[in-house]
């Protein structure tokens, strides 16, 4: 079950041609997940502030992380891991 965390947390991205940004990795409490794939992107306008919103998977678990880009704080937003 997804449940809602909005913690912040370092993130490890990749930024490539056309503006793309792609999570490779992020620490959360004691440990280090690799993001194995990108299941789902999309953005959201709050105001004036631009929300990234990454769907994303460790291969075992499922996880929501954004990023901020006014404040430029990344956040883990939900998680399915217990």
């Amino acid at each position: 079950m997804i449940q809602q965390v909005k913690e912040q947390i370092r993130v490890a991205v990749v930024f490539g041609p056309g503006n793309t940004i792609r999570p490779v990795w992020f620490d959360w409490g004691a440990r280090k997940y690799q993001v194995r794939e990108v299941t789902y992107f999309w953005q959201e306008r709050q105001g004036s502030v631009e929300l990234l919103h990454f769907a994303i998977s460790d291969g075992a678990n499922l996880f929501e992380l954004t990023y901020n880009g006014a404040s430029r704080v990344w956040a883990l937003a939900a998680s399915d891991n217990n």
